[in-house]
């Protein structure tokens, strides 16, 4: 705990440099010093409260590669190419691993009810992992040096691992050493002497369920050997002329079943091994000339025998006819004379059958397949005619349409998740199979801090997804369609044809506040959805208001034009159909050509219960140009107003009376408080179609990426545009900052007139695939969400200009999804870029400008950095300038009770603007507090309150009482707006407001607003507009997000950056107290769905189908072991069925083989070292062992491994006196037998 006094005696606010830091005002006329007081605040929050460590990933594995499944502890184990390894169980088991060397894992191999795992990876490597422990970590490595690893296998309760290579070598692995044996079946010696060619890699190794000391091995080539290791030669050998994929025995071990490349099945029996006594082709006819037709490979097949029918289950992939174009991947299941084709929606990686029994010599007793696809986990039930599925417990279907922007809410009301449970249940899918999830293993108990949690994600097709995230679980909720709210839009035709957008609703950001249940959707299109939540049906008529929030930047702009009253004075502004025109909004003859993106359906919808559609605000074409994509988004309910911006300017809509109350650019919102001298427009000479090049470029962008953008998971770096911005040209100009040429290799450079770019500046402008936003705010909040048109050089009578028009877009982007982006962002100052602008301008292909960039000289890139860096702005006209054309995006908004000028006395409501160029505008309302007012009056709204100033984009608002306590946004208490009305009890408005006067104790009137850009910090006194604290974040990087988040019963400030250091802040003294460089190469993936929440957690989207959690509090990391799962219980192992003596004694029983004799030291010999290099765990298996439990669970496991061997001698003692007792019985029978015969003559017999 710490104490910081500041002592404000006299404090004024001087007309000194704009943005100094130890101001952060831009007002020019002093104030009445403020009277000499103590801010005491106490901070509770210390450096050891932190520390960052992952929790838990949800969702699909992302590129999957392979598959096991333990039968007796029931988990099931899913590699990737990634070499990442999910290993899943009952709902709440689910654990994520990841090998250091990131290599692709082949093959999975369970210690069947051992609690380990072995896996082989694409590097040549085995790795034995201890599943003992919540958090799996590998006990020994072996590195195979000299052969690649095609096939493993490891016998039931064997420490013995067959490896297969692709030299057509099999060694032997010892599990408990993981030391390679001296024993090797050499391939030249497992084939004939006679055969001259290679018979492939070994694709197949098992062990014949009726003698173990008999290996099967598999070659490519289509050879099988029967490989006695008692012996060390051969039994049989099979030559087939068709490649093997696959083997699977009989549980009798007479015969198998091998599938091949040619789509044929073939069985086998070891009486006769010339040739299969049995070949079939599943999916293969013949036709009308006789011949047959050909067929795909038959990747896999598994041969079960079941009890209750005498008939076997083959179950295969593949295998279908080659003429048949179109036909999606299959599994079929063949049982008796019934064939059922279950079709797949992707690609079948792998599938299993699963089987009560773990042993092979045993009646396997099918009752389901785990099949993994590409992108999707099913398992089938086979104890039904029908073959239904399971209902997957898992959030397996994050990546059913693409995830394009996320959203996180801790502590939410309790209330919350179970209404949203019960709506989401009456949609659920039905025809699921009845019986229990088989993969039930592990154990998990809700951990005993536990509160309401919930994420929301937004996707590519417009649904919106709500899942309980509580207790580290993700469980689906509640599913929204915003795409239901329009008519669906009709094939075009021509040019309009390449800009027709398959994923038109596309979810961009969204705004929620739980308390309220007000819900706000921005999407690709511009457009803007306000859903109220209700409990019951309603028959709704969706109010459409559409505006125009276009910047022109060639329309002639007389100073009486420049002068004139914002439009919110414009009484009409009050009207929704005649959305207001101001400079800023396009010009008023633009009217006649506006369009709109999407058609809302103009009759009155059925809605079910849930979140129901009241408005929708669109954007509008104007002149032939689209809307610029909205860049932020806030709604507040207990103002009932609802405010968005793009790069263009300001919409403030009023959605209880259905009305626009503001539609301004960001320039006009200023007033006469605009900190930068910006240019006068140039007259424009002609008036050249920029759609015309707007739309050439998409045109190209979409015949070249079209295909590969939708749901594709190609990186970002794949996908190439054409459009050439005009910043790129600029950058070549003899002004601009020397880029490297490898970047971009643009032979054009702008003529001499473009001189005079050095004496003005340009906010930067650049766009990332036409979706550079997400969760309302930028990728890089410096950047600008607009490209730059067609560069013209109109010269008039003031000399030569370069003017910009607004830039075109197309009004469909493609939905960028986060799920698809692999760019890396640069880990330091020294490693890749040296700078965030080089680094943006390689992602991007534009070159970047920033109000703190002097252009007067051509810099080095240290030059260049340390002038950013310093953030000195001359005051002189030709360097502070700024173009009146520039497009200075809205990044942030935020609604609250605050001061919105210095001379006011009382809070009231504000709104929070942050812009693209570093300035915070708070804008005040004026709003009536009585109910029926507030239906009836007009709202006003002042654009002319105070302007704060910092260093790089505006990312986050938020306010604190002078006592350091958060002060939340007030909002409106839910009630259902298609509830029954009760005459009695008239519904109205109830509120809910925190407003800063409440905590009046420390410093009187006034609170702390803390403003967090993505360069610094800073900390102001309200109304004073006094800068108290500032702390510069980073230097060599920016910020992406930042928020201001509870831990530990008070609030930090956390921020991410983009060169990978996740950082928290005290409040409000700003005081660093953690900087972890958590992930050095992240992406802009990451990037654009990263988001802080209470309790200190976080979340990003890890992979295109796999959400990752984290925490950045020390508490919860100390009690995340009790909240994860176990992934092993003690489960005695199942006894092997009792065959009977008789057949037992006529060689039914399997013959067992002493393992251990064959390849042990003393037999076998070492191995060559320079075979294969062991590589120790970690802490080797001793301190593994005691790592997963300490001493009282070795006592607990050695008293559970005594108890066993209790019960399993005291079974064998039964079995020996039943043994005794039936011998007895045959002995008693057989003298009987012979006394009744004995007197007998044969004939009598």
């Amino acid at each position: 705990m710490k104490k910081f006094r500041k002592v404000l005696d006299g404090l004024t606010t001087s007309p000194g440099t704009i943005g100094s830091p130890t101001c952060g005002s831009a007002a020019s006329t002093p104030t009445a010093a403020p009277t000499p007081r103590e801010i005491d605040v106490q901070e509770m929050l210390v450096s050891e409260n932190f520390q960052i460590c992952k929790t838990v990933r949800h969702g699909f594995p992302y590129q999957p590669t392979a598959l096991a499944f333990d039968p007796v502890q029931k988990i099931v184990a899913i590699g990737t190419r990634t070499g990442g390894i999910r290993i899943l169980g009952r709902p709440g088991v689910d654990c994520y691993c990841q090998h250091e060397s990131g290599a692709a894992v082949l093959q999975l191999q369970f210690l069947i009810n051992e609690g380990a795992l072995v896996t082989a990876c694409a590097d040549d490597t085995l790795h034995l992992w201890n599943l003992r422990q919540r958090r799996p970590a590998v006990l020994h490595s072996l590195k195979f040096n000299r052969e690649r690893i095609t096939f493993c296998h490891l016998p039931f309760q064997s420490k013995w691992l067959y490896v297969g290579t692709e030299r057509g070598n099999t060694h032997i692995v010892n599990i408990e050493s993981f030391i390679l044996s001296g024993y090797v079946i050499m391939w030249n010696k497992a084939i004939e002497l006679a055969t001259k060619t290679h018979p492939g890699p070994v694709v197949h190794l098992s062990d014949s369920p009726k003698d173990e000391g008999k290996l099967l091995i598999g070659f490519e080539s289509g050879t099988v050997v029967q490989w006695d290791l008692r012996v060390k030669k051969a039994d049989f050998r099979i030559y087939y002329d068709e490649a093997i994929h696959s083997v699977s025995w009989h549980h009798e071990g007479k015969q198998f079943m091998c599938s091949h490349s040619d789509g044929s099945l073939t069985m086998w029996n070891l009486r006769n091994t010339t040739k299969p006594f049995q070949i079939t082709f599943p999916h293969g006819k013949v036709g009308k000339d006789g011949r047959k037709e050909s067929c795909k490979p038959i990747l896999k097949v598994e041969y079960k025998t079941s009890r209750n029918s005498s008939e076997p289950f083959i179950i295969f992939s593949g295998g279908l006819s080659y003429d048949k174009a179109g036909r999606r991947p299959t599994l079929t299941i063949m049982h008796g004379k019934a064939i059922t084709v279950l079709e797949m929606d992707h690609p079948i990686v792998e599938f299993m059958v699963l089987c009560e029994t773990p042993y092979n010599n045993e009646i396997q007793e099918p009752y389901a397949v785990v099949v993994l696809l590409e992108k999707d986990f099913i398992v089938v039930d086979l104890t039904q005619s029908n073959f239904p599925i399971f209902e997957n417990p898992y959030p397996m279907d994050i990546h059913e349409s693409p995830v394009t922007c996320t959203a996180y809410f801790a502590d939410c009301p309790p209330d919350i998740i179970p209404i949203l449970y019960s709506i989401g249940a009456k949609n659920k899918k039905t025809g699921y199979s009845q019986k229990e999830w088989p993969v039930s293993g592990g154990t998990w108990t809700l951990g005993s801090q536990t509160y309401p949690e919930i994420i929301i994600t937004g996707h590519a097709d417009g649904s919106i997804k709500f899942w309980d995230a509580s207790a580290i679980t993700l469980q689906m909720l509640y599913k929204l369609k915003t795409s239901k709210v329009f008519e669906k839009p009709k094939p075009s035709e021509g040019r309009a044809a390449d800009l027709a957008e398959e994923d038109p609703f596309a979810v961009q950001m969204v705004s929620w506040c739980p308390h309220s249940r007000v819900f706000c959707v921005v999407g690709i299109s511009a457009h803007v959805i306000l859903y109220r939540f209700s409990k019951y049906d309603g028959n709704t008529q969706i109010v459409s208001l559409d505006l125009r929030l276009q910047g022109d930047g060639e329309d002639p702009v007389s100073p009486s034009e420049t002068e004139n009253n914002p439009c919110f004075s414009d009484p009409s502004c009050h009207s929704p159909q005649h959305p207001p025109a101001s400079p800023g909004c396009g010009t008023p003859d633009g009217a006649k050509d506006s369009n709109q993106c999407l058609k809302v359906k103009s009759r009155p919808v059925r809605m079910p219960p849930g979140y129901q559609a009241e408005l929708v605000v669109q954007l509008l074409w104007v002149d032939g140009e689209p809307p610029q994509q909205i860049t932020s988004l806030d709604v507040n309910s207990a103002y009932g107003l609802l405010a968005f911006g793009n790069c263009n300017g300001l919409a403030v809509v009023d959605y209880i009376q259905k009305s626009i109350l503001l539609c301004m650019s960001t320039l006009d919102l200023y007033g006469a408080a605009d900190p930068y001298q910006r240019l006068t427009r140039s007259p424009r000479k002609n008036r050249q179609s920029t759609s015309d090049f707007c739309m050439r470029g998409l045109s190209n962008f979409y015949s070249d990426s079209k295909k590969r953008i939708r749901t594709s998971y190609q990186s970002l770096t794949e996908l190439t545009d054409n459009q050439v911005s005009m910043d790129m040209e600029r950058s070549k100009s003899p002004t601009s900052v020397p880029y490297p040429t490898s970047i971009h290799n643009d032979p054009r450079i702008l003529p001499e007139p473009v001189a005079s770019l050095r004496a003005s500046h340009y906010s930067p402008v650049f766009y990332l695939l036409d979706n550079d936003h997400v969760n309302g705010h930028c990728t890089s909040p410096t950047s600008q969400p607009c490209s730059a048109g067609k560069p013209r050089l109109p010269v008039g009578p003031e000399g030569p200009r370069l003017t910009r028009r607004g830039p075109g877009r197309p009004p469909f982007r493609k939905a960028q999804s986060a799920a698809c982006m692999e760019i890396s962002l640069p880990v330091s100052h020294t490693e890749g870029y040296a700078s965030r602008r080089a680094m943006l301008q390689q992602l991007h292909g534009v070159s970047m400008y920033s109000h703190d960039e002097h252009h007067t000289t051509s810099y080095c890139w240290t030059e260049r950095e340390s002038r950013e860096n310093s953030f000195s702005r001359s005051r002189s006209s030709s360097v502070s300038s700024i173009d009146r054309d520039t497009k200075e995006a809205v990044t942030t908004l935020q609604f609250g009770e605050s001061y919105g000028r210095k001379n006011d006395a009382l809070p009231s409501p504000c709104l929070w603007v942050g812009t693209s160029l570093g300035v915070a505008l708070l804008i005040p309302i004026s709003i009536p507090t009585d109910h029926e007012e507030r239906l009836e009056e007009a709202l006003t709204v002042g654009p002319s309150g105070g302007v704060l100033m910092l260093k790089g984009s505006i990312l986050r608002f938020a306010s604190l009482d002078c006592g350091g306590s958060l002060i939340q946004s007030p909002y409106e208490v839910w009630r259902d707006p298609n509830a029954p009305e009760d005459p009695d009890r008239p519904r109205r408005r109830k509120l809910v407001n925190f407003s800063p006067s409440s905590s009046q104790e420390a410093c009187g009137d006034g609170h702390l607003a803390v403003v967090c850009s993505e360069k610094q910090a800073k900390v102001f006194l309200m109304p004073s507009q006094t800068c108290l604290f500032v702390h510069n974040i980073t230097e060599s990087s920016f910020v992406l997000r930042a928020d201001v988040v509870s831990v530990c019963n008070s609030i930090c400030l956390a921020c991410f950056c983009a060169n990978g250091h996740v950082m928290t802040l005290s409040l409000p003294s700003l005081r660093p107290l953690m900087d972890v460089n958590y992930l050095p190469l992240t992406d802009m993936r990451i990037a654009r769905t990263f988001c802080f929440t209470n309790g200190g957690q976080a979340l990003y989207l890890s992979s295109p189908t796999e959400v990752q959690r984290i925490t950045y509090s020390q508490e919860m990391c100390d009690n995340l072991q009790e909240m994860l799962g176990e992934l092993f219980t003690p489960i005695e192992t199942p006894e092997a069925q009792n065959r009977g003596f008789l057949k037992g004694f006529f060689g039914g029983n399997a013959q067992n083989v002493d393992r251990e004799e064959l390849f042990g030291e003393a037999a076998a010999g070492k191995a060559s070292r320079s075979l294969a290099q062991h590589i120790p765990g970690p802490a080797g298996m001793e301190g593994m062992k005691a790592a997963a439990g300490g001493v009282v669970g070795d006592l607990a496991r050695a008293r559970i491994a005594l108890d066993e061997r209790g019960q399993r001698l005291g079974e064998l003692e039964e079995r020996t006196a039943l043994m005794m007792t039936s011998a007895e019985t045959f002995s008693k029978h057989a003298h009987e037998l012979m006394l009744k015969c004995k007197d007998k003559k044969w004939y009598q017999l």
